[in-house]
């Protein structure tokens, strides 16, 4: 173990026997931990300070906007003047999305109102 670590270590436990834990929102509830094995671990750090500050991954921020484009195409009426618009969006995003590499059934299959309800939800504790 590095120095720095053991420091580390030191101060956490003082601060445990000091009950200066005790307060914290969350105190004597299970941890909420993402998996991140798909992330490099060189990057995970990265991740999820970008995460807790409420930045997503381009490839996600995509794949979020194609299923909001995605939800107001099923809400509107197809004469409306901005279906068109929209529908194209959606079209430029899915081949982007395409390009890059990324799946994009979940547009069309069975898992698109649970992933819309998800997000709906994520954004709604924020």
């Amino acid at each position: 173990m590095l120095f720095i670590d053991e420091m580390v270590e030191r101060h956490i436990r003082e601060a445990q026997a000091k009950g200066e834990f005790d307060c914290l929102p969350g105190a004597g509830k299970p941890l909420e931990l993402d998996d991140t094995s798909a992330v490099p671990a060189e990057l995970r750090v990265a991740y999820r300070i970008l995460k807790n500050s409420g930045y997503l991954p381009p490839e996600l921020e995509a794949r979020k906007e194609a299923l909001e484009l995605d939800t107001l195409l099923h809400e509107i009426h197809k004469e409306d003047p901005q279906y068109d618009v929209i529908s194209q969006k959606l079209r430029v995003l899915e081949l982007r999305l395409q390009q890059a590499g990324i799946n994009t059934d979940f547009l069309k299959g069975e898992y698109q109102q649970r992933i819309s309800e998800k997000l709906s939800a994520h954004s709604a504790k924020k």
